[in-house]
């Protein structure tokens, strides 16, 4: 999963990355609202973590411009006002939830998992595709009852894929989600990544779970019970 932090409080900013670093995000930072907007049209992601107080363009502003651009990634907004009014605004120009600082990092990192759950239609942290489950909060990904150990490339990939089922992902789109700006979007790792995931999670391609469509990208099978049950 891919995540815009824009805040301009770089030892508050380093801090955060890092976290959510830990917790398998990949993050693209900016420390200012001009860049922030910048970011957030030129590149997709999953979540976007803004805080109010910004230079250049605040928070409020720049949250009213992505919604107004139609980009609608879920908003977690930073806040040092604990004024109810001050979050109502933030609210009501686009964002999705708000903390007031200071908060602990893995209330944050809790909270963005949820919205990017609800972004995906998942109210549990525990997604289930047939035989195959994972949960989003240990990052644990399992076959039946047996654990399935993945490289962290490799969960944020079969993340991803597990909150889209049955949709077509490019390896563009792929690539973007998972890796930050400066990343090559012409290499082949995704392939590499695909061909490891499918020889881990389903090697005698027994369910179809990965699905490639030639010339548009990749697909993840959407697994009925019956099937589940071979």
């Amino acid at each position: 999963m891919r995540i815009l932090l824009v805040e301009d409080d770089i030892e508050l900013q380093t801090n955060l990355k890092q976290h959510l670093l830990d917790a398998n995000y990949t993050v693209d930072v900016a420390s200012d609202g001009e860049i922030g907007l910048f970011q957030g049209c030129e590149y997709r992601y999953d979540a976007g973590i803004i805080d109010v107080g910004l230079p250049k363009m605040d928070g409020i502003a720049l949250i009213t411009t992505l919604r107004e651009k139609e980009i609608d990634f879920p908003i977690l907004i930073l806040t040092a006002r604990d004024s109810w009014q001050d979050k109502v605004e933030g609210l009501d120009a686009g964002a999705d939830d708000y903390l007031t600082k200071p908060f602990q990092p893995e209330e944050l990192v809790a909270r963005l998992k949820a919205l990017i759950r609800r972004s995906a239609g998942k109210a549990s942290p525990l997604i289930h595709n047939g035989p195959f489950s994972i949960n989003t909060s240990s990052l644990e990904v399992k076959k039946g009852e047996r654990l399935i150990t993945l490289s962290g490339s490799e969960y944020k990939l079969f993340e991803y894929f597990m909150l889209h089922p049955g949709e077509v992902k490019s390896k563009t789109v792929l690539t973007e989600h998972i890796y930050d700006q400066d990343f090559d979007l012409d290499s082949n790792v995704i392939e590499v990544f695909i061909r490891r995931l499918r020889k881990k999670l389903d090697p005698d391609n027994q369910y179809g779970l990965i699905e490639t469509l030639r010339g548009q990208g990749y697909r993840l099978a959407t697994l009925t019970t019956d099937k589940a049950s071979k």
